[in-house]
């Protein structure tokens, strides 16, 4: 059995591929691999793209020389599209729903699917799956040299997505402080005499104001967030002009950029801080958000309870991406090694500060796991049918652009690869339908936790782990969780519910 040769983790990442050849890879895929069903209409809708890509080192990198160039393989393993997710009143208890269907929960999601076809292939001893067995009983480990590369077209919704913006620039932005990135409204906060009635501050000339006045259910003074519950994953332009902003607090909100411009504002997001926790200031300029904290995917009328994105990859970045079932069979966790971003509004500081800067103090956890101090880049190649790609294409056409009603999911698997769903279920599924099993996305929670008991049914019992000696889980029903994956503890396989993952 073939054994790839020991990477340093650090060099590996620097040496064996950029950003632009993650996204190339993934827009060619998207091109020729998905189909047209599920792909946003020509010049009226727009979606959002993630994947999983694997990077792995060349066979005959196990011959060459020290100071031989890293020759390597990338492989997209798993893609997902989406800008959705259903309110909290049309989750199911019965697992057969997709809460969220926003592009990099998709991905993830198919990633896993991916994952339980690799410990099948495993299981029965085949040399091509990315697992060997583990130093314990019953647990596996990824081959060595085998590292996964998370892309996303656009910045994830929520923390990453308050990105400064620059005077006379509007994308993408260039990095700034790590002191303004981390605390911007400590800095912005000086101005006593702002008045309690200015809070929405709302530039009604504004002509992206008027524009989104006219769109039905947003309430004035909230043009900055994004309507319904299909809201682009990435920032949103702020709605106030920087000539709202007196003179005095701009100075002391980040100075300059290293560009020589001053930052002015911030883009804004529509993900809403979580209920009973601090809350945005909606002070004009670089004060509207406060960071760092922890936020849910909006809706209109009925809130979600889907985590933002930003907030996931976090947890992923401490908890891995293969979710509480494979990590029964797992000696570790499976960690992304990079995180690439597509061209769009950005910051490096806010990304870091979102996916890890904010989890340096979590800690007891369970041995193996970790926060990781994961790569981030951003690749200059624009996704083709982003909205500002789609945007920028349809000029003067008549009507409105809207985002794509439908979630494509794609796993490198041989049986049903492809899963095209809309408003949770797969895409035309009738009222009528829903409880049957064709009524079922492949990744929903419930056919996860289906094909996961199909795994273990291909293994002797003697040779399971110690935590799934103790029950039988194919005697066992779907933990009826709100949100997310099914989380099972230790000692058996159904888990206190949570209301927020």
């Amino acid at each position: 059995m073939w054994e790839a040769p020991t990477l340093l983790g650090s060099a590996l990442t620097q040496t064996m591929w950029t950003a632009d050849e993650i996204a190339q890879l993934c827009y060619e895929h998207y091109q020729t691999r998905l189909p047209k069903q599920g792909k946003p209409e020509p010049n009226r809708e727009w979606t959002l793209l993630a994947a999983m890509v694997k990077i792995q080192p060349a066979i005959d990198q196990a011959c060459g020389g020290a100071n031989k160039p890293v020759q390597v393989t990338k492989e997209v393993v798993s893609m997902g599209t989406g800008t959705k997710c259903i309110g909290q009143s049309k989750m199911r208890k019965s697992g057969d729903i997709l809460n969220d269907s926003h592009a990099e929960v998709i991905a993830r999601r198919s990633f896993q699917r991916y994952l339980l076809h690799q410990l099948h292939l495993a299981a029965a001893l085949k040399e091509n799956s990315i697992f060997v067995p583990g130093t314990q009983r019953g647990l596996w480990k990824l081959r060595q040299g085998i590292l996964f590369v998370f892309f996303s077209s656009h910045t994830p919704c929520g923390d990453a997505s308050i990105i400064p913006m620059l005077e006379f620039e509007d994308q993408p932005c260039c990095p700034i402080s790590r002191r303004w990135a981390n605390k911007p409204s400590e800095e912005a906060s000086d101005n006593p005499e702002t008045p309690e009635d200015e809070k929405k501050y709302e530039d009604l000339g504004s002509p992206v104001t008027k524009k989104m006045r006219l769109e039905p259910g947003i309430p004035d003074g909230v043009a900055h967030c994004q309507s319904l519950d299909n809201q682009e994953s990435g920032p949103v332009p702020p709605t106030v002009s920087s000539s709202n902003v007196p003179t005095q607090e701009l100075a002391t909100v980040a100075g300059r950029a290293p560009s020589g411009a001053k930052v002015v504002d911030v883009y804004r997001t529509g993900a809403k801080c979580v209920p009973g926790e601090a809350g945005d200031s909606g002070k004009p300029g670089a004060a509207y958000h406060q960071v760092g904290l922890l936020r849910v995917k909006p809706g209109r009328g009925d809130r979600t309870c889907s985590m933002s994105c930003s907030d996931k990859l976090a947890r992923w970045n401490v908890l891995g991406c293969q979710g509480a079932l494979l990590m029964h069979l797992l000696e570790e966790p499976v960690y992304l090694s990079a995180v690439v971003i597509g061209k769009c509004p950005y910051s490096q500081e806010a990304m870091r500060r979102a996916l890890t800067g904010r989890c340096q103090n979590v800690s007891a956890l369970p041995k193996g796991f970790g926060v990781q101090e994961v790569t981030i880049q951003q690749s200059g190649l624009l996704f083709e049918q982003s909205r500002g790609a789609v945007q920028a294409k349809r000029a003067d056409s008549p009507g409105r652009l809207v985002p794509c009603g439908a979630a494509i999911s794609w796993s490198a698997v041989p049986e049903q690869p492809l899963d095209v769903t809309a408003n949770g279920f797969p895409q035309g599924t009738t009222r009528k339908a829903i409880r049957c099993l064709q009524a079922r996305s492949q990744i929903s929670k419930v056919e996860l936790f289906r094909s996961f008991q199909k795994l273990l049914s291909s293994i002797s019992e003697d040779k399971w782990p110690d935590s799934l000696r103790m029950c039988h889980p194919s005697s066992t029903s779907l933990c009826h969780q709100p949100e997310g994956d099914p989380s099972f503890c230790v000692q058996c396989l159904p888990c206190a519910c949570v209301t927020y993952t």
